[in-house]
């Protein structure tokens, strides 16, 4: 059953192809580390759309590597890894497995996360293979509705596992169950707060590639829908429509210093709020009024106080401090001697990003990767701040994708500042792993967002780069150093996101109707924020 709100009309598609192709051809070209585009970079050396097959689509090996040539061409490779990675529960496909790297323990990569599945899921559906997915979004579903305790405490009824197995109890018998984590044996024992807000994505996702919704109109995944949304949309003492979070509540999953109110979660909060308005059966309720009460809270929030770029900078270098009124500019009470010195370099005169965390008397003015990329997906940012933000990857390429795409969050911490806020992390030093290691996974997101803005060139050269190395080194979790040189430390081999990340990136550029899974029109509804300026600053 196809239903008409659910459909992408013939009309917006051709639409978005002919915007996308004016804006490439039409756009100037740049001389930073992006090679000049002259011919539409939506051509492609005969892929079919929508994803990429062993018999139909060959992949070319850059010349500038002839030492890479392989019998077997890097999709290819891409796809049998993907392949080998899925995990099946009573003979049906329900998830992909972290990673397939037999030289190391296991730990918890044997397991299916939820995060971790996004890419691989989303590579699926645009292949034209959706069943996964569904099998996926119904299991977790009814994972959810288990008891959740951690030391005698039970979780909220919307918490989503941060990841599940599959457990044989009786090996003779073959008899299969699904054991989840909730966090209680996590390392670290993290809360997985993004779970939701990601299943939720998924979702839309998958109705948007199948044209069908009956998945979503089902009982239980309008439920599960509910019972996150309740959760995260429930009142409390705060006073910022934002979501307070423990440190490792994300993609970040250890101490980094991203406690209090993160941008990934924020951005992936306001993607998963305005996915939900599409998927909730019942329009007319008060519950969908809610949702569309925090959407307009949580953007004029971010848009006020989580926007940088050189003008904002130097207007916070001169804040006055201590205000008491309604009109503060700085409401924060944040001190301009807190302002590290790093950023006034590395903020270009052209371009501005979503800052990584704001809350009283405190800025963090690191760049994270996830966050202003669903910030761009969802329109969250504005059509300017999108420009600015794809602006500061080019003026600072070396800087945020040097030679392995893509840095998780920049600059890394080192010395005294890592030992306070990591505690001595020593998988979390320097230039590596959460703390500016470069992850493959973080490819699509960057082609995702450079299609959508009509500079896909941007994103084909992130991929040629990555193309030189990513399948000699048997696709790494992470790499480390300034510039991602060197294969992570303690970085798995054939991590499955890395692998998808790199196929759905592919896909993205080879037909760019595929941005219908992952992308969000903008909203008419959503206003600009209007700040008023205090008597108290200059």
């Amino acid at each position: 059953m196809v239903n008409a709100r659910f459909a992408i009309p013939a009309s917006e598609v051709a639409e978005l192809e002919a915007n996308l192709e004016q804006k490439t051809k039409l756009r100037p070209t740049k001389s930073c580390g992006v090679p000049k585009v002259i011919l539409s970079e939506l051509e492609h050396d005969g892929c079919q759309p929508g994803g990429t097959t062993r018999d139909s689509c060959p992949w070319v090996e850059s010349t500038a590597d002839p030492s890479a040539l392989h019998k077997h061409t890097m999709a290819d490779a891409a796809w049998e890894a993907l392949k080998q990675s899925i995990v099946y529960f009573r003979g049906q496909p329900i998830g992909t497995v972290a990673a397939i790297d037999k030289s190391q323990a296991e730990l918890n990569y044997d397991q299916v996360f939820m995060r971790d599945f996004v890419p691989s899921a989303l590579a699926f559906l645009m292949k034209g293979e959706p069943l996964i997915v569904k099998n996926f979004l119904e299991k977790t579903a009814r994972l959810q509705s288990r008891e959740k305790m951690v030391d005698h405490f039970k979780l909220g009824e919307g918490v989503m596992p941060a990841s599940f197995k599959v457990h044989h109890s009786h090996p003779t018998e073959k008899t299969e169950t699904l054991l989840a984590d909730f966090g209680e044996i996590a390392i670290g024992r993290v809360a997985p707060v993004d779970s939701g807000l990601w299943w939720i994505f998924l979702l839309r996702a998958y109705t948007n590639m199948t044209m069908d919704n009956s998945l979503a109109e089902t009982p239980h995944c309008q439920k599960a829908m509910r019972l996150i949304l309740k959760l995260w949309l429930s009142e409390g003492s705060d006073t910022s429509p934002a979501l307070l979070c423990a440190d490792g509540c994300s993609m970040i999953d250890r101490r980094m210093g991203i406690y209090g109110y993160p941008i990934e979660i924020q951005a992936l909060f306001f993607m998963a709020l305005r996915c939900s308005l599409s998927l909730l059966k019942d329009s007319s309720d008060d519950f969908v009024g809610q949702i569309t009460k925090r959407i307009k809270a949580l953007s004029y929030h971010l848009h006020s106080y989580y926007w940088l770029d050189f003008q904002r900078l130097n207007d916070i270098y001169r804040y006055k401090t201590e205000e008491y009124s309604q009109t503060a500019l700085n409401k924060f009470n944040v001190i301009p001697d807190s302002i590290p010195d790093w950023i006034f370099d590395f903020m270009p005169s052209r371009g501005g990003y979503f800052i990584g965390n704001v809350s009283p008397a405190r800025m963090d003015f690191r760049w994270f990767c996830l966050g202003n990329f669903i910030a761009i997906l969802s329109s969250l940012a504005t059509g300017e701040q999108a420009e600015a933000i794809l602006d500061l990857v080019e003026e600072r390429w070396e800087e945020l994708i040097g030679e392995m795409p893509l840095k998780i969050c920049y600059p890394a911490m080192e010395n005294q500042e890592w030992q306070i806020v990591t505690g001595c992390d020593p998988k979390n030093t320097r230039w590596s792993y959460h703390n500016g290691g470069s992850w493959p996974v973080l490819l699509w997101l960057l082609v995702a967002v450079s299609v959508k803005l009509g500079r896909p060139h941007i994103g084909r050269h992130a991929v040629e780069l990555m193309e030189r190395r990513l399948a000699k080194d048997d696709f790494p979790e992470y790499y480390d150093g300034r510039a991602g040189r060197y294969v992570g430390k303690q970085a798995r081999k054939f991590q499955t996101w890395s692998v998808a990340g790199y196929l759905v990136a592919k896909m993205l550029l080879n037909d760019p109707t595929n941005l219908r899974a992952v992308c969000l029109k903008e909203d008419g509804h959503i206003r600009e924020p209007v700040l008023k300026r205090s008597n108290s600053c200059p």
